[in-house]
């Protein structure tokens, strides 16, 4: 992954030590964006790109713990890398379990840091990619008629046409024909590839 391609956004309210991982980041060739709160970064907006969040534990105001489950929503493809002065077990512990990708002790070492911005970033490229394609199946599925959606939910259950034909009161041809465009405009060959796009939007069948 090209370095240049990605955002390092370093939350720290710590001038000195914001600068100096800045400069070590920058040698890198990363793109670093500072700021001395949370508060302040969760203003920026969320560009979906690949990068990650160094994020200080012990900050003025609510603690990056406090704003840890904020800031992953809004950016959901960001790891959280956390940063602390003053660490222990248990917060680490904790900063782990709420989701967090790693947990480094000041001073922190460089090999650890590169480290862990390697693992960061490349888990941001394959959150960024599930993203792409859960987008891309969502504008396939908005593109079928009412009709189709709702014979596509009995498609998923495994049941035939006639059976469908049934449950909708309609002739067993029109279902077929129903079928055919579905298959087209999601590019599915098989009821195995429509339940995949289901279940990756989380598209319960009709039982």
């Amino acid at each position: 992954m090209d370095n240049a391609e990605c955002k390092i956004f370093l939350i720290d309210d710590d001038d000195e030590i914001c600068q100096s991982i800045s400069l070590l980041l920058k040698s890198a060739g990363y793109k670093v964006e500072s700021f001395n709160s949370t508060e302040k970064f969760l203003e920026t907006k969320n560009d979906n790109a690949a990068g990650c969040i160094l994020l200080d534990v012990f900050l003025g105001g609510k603690t990056g713990l406090e704003l840890q489950e904020e800031i992953e929503t809004k950016f959901e493809s960001l790891p959280i890398i956390f940063i602390t002065g003053q660490g222990t077990i248990p917060l680490s512990v904790e900063a782990m379990k709420k989701g967090a990708l790693n947990f480094l002790q000041k001073p922190i070492d460089d090999k650890e840091l590169f480290k862990a911005i390697e693992e960061a970033l490349n888990k941001s490229e394959a959150l960024l990619t599930k993203q792409r394609e859960v987008e891309k199946f969502k504008s396939l599925v908005n593109s079928l008629t009412a009709r189709e959606y709702e014979i596509f939910c009995f498609v998923i259950t495994g049941m035939l046409n006639k059976q469908i034909a049934g449950e909708l009161g309609i002739a067993e041809h029109t279902v077929k024909n129903h079928r055919l465009n579905i298959t087209e405009k999601l590019g599915a060959k098989s009821v195995a590839e429509m339940i995949f796009i289901a279940d990756k939007l989380n598209i319960k069948g009709v039982i």
